[in-house]
């Protein structure tokens, strides 16, 4: 419940100011532990920190190259308190499948998939430029990255 509670949450506010605020996070993040300390979830107290490191670990370098924002880090680091590390990596890579469905969508209704594809080629490719593209990208280019990460997430505490 606090999974789907603190996503939607997170969802709403980020599609309306591309933000994910500070308070969603903790809150995410306190309850996890909290419930883990207490014995309420099927996660030990160390799974839940250790799933809140590996949430943060798997999307810091995402936000690092520029691709992501600092709320969708600590928005995976919550989410990996409230699932553990098992459940996290899971939530993670449907994150990542979200993502890359919800990128194109809004790449082809903003008629700029050509270009977004040739830019994911030269992500992937490795090309020294490539962060520097992600930081000259205006708002325009950009899309809220949060309902990806509630999609990822949902998905990995259903399908667990």
């Amino acid at each position: 419940m606090s999974l789907a509670a603190g996503v939607l949450v997170a969802t709403a506010i980020d599609l309306r100011t591309r933000r994910i605020p500070n308070v969603v996070t903790l809150l995410m993040a306190v309850a996890g532990i909290a419930l883990a300390a207490t014995g309420a979830s099927r996660v030990s107290l160390v799974a839940a920190v250790a799933g809140a490191a590996l949430g943060l670990a798997l999307m810091l370098p995402g936000h690092l190259l520029g691709a992501t924002g600092a709320g969708d880090v600590k928005l995976m680091g919550a989410i990996g308190a409230l699932l553990g590390p098992g459940l996290t990596v899971r939530a993670f890579l449907f994150t990542a499948i979200a993502g890359g469905v919800l990128a194109v969508v809004v790449a082809t209704r903003r008629r700029r998939l050509a270009t977004t594809l040739r830019g994911t080629a030269r992500l992937v490719a490795l090309r020294s430029d490539a962060p520097d593209d992600f930081a000259r990208a205006g708002a325009g280019r950009r899309f809220a990255y949060g309902p990806a990460i509630a999609v990822g997430s949902l998905l990995a505490a259903v399908l667990g």
